[in-house]
């Protein structure tokens, strides 16, 4: 995903960083299907011409603080291609592989002002500098904020390792009809008494938002920006004001070709009960749908949802419930997994330079949580069981190359970006791996235990390998996408309402029955749980379906 030159002004032999690794994805990218303009190295904002680059020169780094207390590297970019000029810097933690991007630009405009989408700063101001830090770094970092002119807008910081003001020839400063507003991302680096270090995004994201991320940082003082976070920050992000950008996303067959390279192995735990299914199965197995006032006569549903309510709002006016004879219902709960299917909704993100493929899968019964109260693992009964459960996973795939850098996990009412670099593959293949959390179906990209709470008290959501493995690139489908009018929507798609009943039980009651189980130091951190066990998992409540998530036109949280 590119390659580093480095450099070093330290002569000190030190023990080698993840950083020190250049990411590639296991396997070449194939040959992308014929389309318009996905995958051509270039994108039109409008006069505004950018290219992604993730070659880059070593500047400046530092060993200590940020992430894993490994501290940070600072890069420019390298091989522009010819008539493109840099817009910023790059900066990333050194606990990962060099794995990132930056965009370059190329003047394209025939503005009637006589105005050129790129000019040079008429300056810079001195934002930080390392020379009074006792840190272990090499040389000198110097961070530099462009002074743009009247009319422009900087979108990226300059880093050096001199003293000296950089050349006003070294970077570019963008028209500002052309930028937009930014917001801090995830910590890169930091000092508590000096400088933290931030990558930025977009701060309008979604389907219909014209914010195009750089891939450049912000340098923010630690005691005082931070105090005035809701202040517009110093660096813009880039803006796509170009009425025909969806040209700039893949086809629906390179929408095929894209899942086949990278669709995920989702490994279910191996004690996991309840197992995804396709939605046509569910319904199929005596799935009912209930209206309120009629609870009495609940109707058998359609494989593809034909006769569920279409549109509106979650009411509570109808529900989906499991088949009213117990054996069927226990049936219908375990799931099928070999009818299971990827449901994909294909989006726009960040302006049109990458493409979401959001996944989901259905679960027709989320089964209890467990806690976990110091060495002592404690059934929570009836607490966190409800039908109908919805899980999904986003790739984020770039529109300039079919590259994916990076991965949304699912985890309850959140989730987490993953960086490419930080997955694990299968089979020297591109295609990579999911751990679907046992009971809860929470998804996460490494086996093991995450415990929702404190260290110590919390609930489980534990994963692991075994022979319960769905291969989502074997049966998947397009249900809906942003970017295409062939594609119909199943009826499905379109119910609004909960997929399970609401149930409320007496929690004093579950607790209780905890408490009695319990002596000592443990009933005592009964209350202690209680606080930390998540909204979602008391009471039994149905969730409502993929479309009335925020994320459905949204970024990710």
């Amino acid at each position: 995903m590119g390659n580093c030159l480095p450099l070093s002004s330290s002569s000190k032999i030190r023990k080698a960083l993840p950083i020190d690794t250049i990411f590639k994805l296991p396997s070449p990218l194939p040959t992308w299907p014929t389309g318009e303009g996905f995958a051509s190295g270039t994108i039109d904002l409008g006069g505004l011409i950018v290219c992604q680059v993730t070659t880059f020169t070593k500047i400046w780094a530092t060993y200590e603080g940020g992430p894993d207390e490994l501290g940070a590297t600072f890069f420019e970019p390298s091989s522009i291609p010819q008539g493109f000029f840099m817009l910023g810097c790059y900066s990333q933690p050194n606990n990962q592989p060099l794995s990132g991007w930056i965009l370059a630009g190329k003047d394209d405009s025939s503005d009637p002002s006589g105005q050129t989408t790129l000019t040079k700063p008429s300056d810079y101001t001195l934002v930080w500098s390392s020379e009074t830090l006792n840190i272990d770094q090499d040389g000198h970092g110097y961070i530099w904020l462009p002074t743009a002119p009247n009319g422009y807008k900087a979108v990226g910081h300059i880093v050096t390792n001199s003293p000296e003001k950089p050349s006003v020839d070294k970077i570019r400063c963008v028209r500002a009809d052309l930028t937009d507003e930014s917001e801090i991302d995830e910590l890169i680096w930091g000092q508590s008494n000096g400088v933290n270090i931030y990558g930025l995004k977009p701060t309008v994201r979604g389907t219909q938002a014209q914010g195009v991320g750089v891939g450049t940082f912000i340098a923010q003082n630690s005691t005082t920006d931070e105090a005035n976070s809701t202040s517009t920050l110093s660096l813009a992000c880039l803006k796509n004001n170009n009425s025909t950008t969806l040209s700039y996303m893949p086809n629906m067959n390179q929408i095929d070709a894209l899942f086949q390279a990278y669709s995920p192995i989702i490994y279910l735990h191996p004690e996991e009960t309840y197992l995804p299914s396709s939605v046509s199965w569910f319904f199929n197995n005596g799935a009912l749908l209930y209206q309120k006032g009629e609870e009495s006569n609940p109707i058998p549903i359609e494989p593809t949802g034909s006769n569920l309510p279409q549109g509106g709002s979650n009411d509570d006016l109808y529900w989906l419930d499991l088949p009213a004879d117990q054996n069927a219902r226990v049936t219908t709960m375990k799931g099928d997994i070999q009818s299971s299917e990827a449901y994909l909704h294909i989006k726009p993100m960040l302006g049109a330079t990458f493409t979401d493929i959001a996944m989901w899968i259905f679960y027709p019964f989320n089964g209890p949580s467990t806690a976990k109260l110091g060495f002592i693992d404690v059934p929570l009964g009836k607490i966190g069981e409800h039908v109908g459960d919805w899980e999904h996973i986003t790739l984020r795939i770039s529109n300039f190359n079919g590259v994916m850098y990076s991965a949304y996990f699912s985890q309850h009412n959140g989730g987490t970006w993953i960086d490419a670099s930080l997955l694990e593959f299968s089979k020297s293949t591109n295609k990579f791996v999911g751990y679907s959390a046992l009971n809860g179906h929470a998804f996460y990209s490494q086996p093991g235990l995450v415990l929702q709470g404190s260290n110590v008290i919390g609930i489980r959501n534990d994963t692991a390998k075994s022979e319960k493995v769905m291969d989502t690139g074997d049966r998947y489908s397009v249900v809906a996408s942003e970017i295409s009018t062939s594609i119909v929507e199943p009826p499905w798609l379109n119910y609004m309402r909960k997929w399970g009943p609401s149930i409320t039980y007496d929690i004093g009651v579950e607790i209780e029955k905890l408490e009695e189980a319990l002596s000592g130091e443990l009933r005592n951190q009964i209350e202690s749980l209680v606080n930390l066990i998540p909204d979602e998992v008391f009471g039994e409540e149905g969730p409502t379906g993929p479309k009335m998530k925020n994320s459905w036109s949204g970024d990710e949280a």
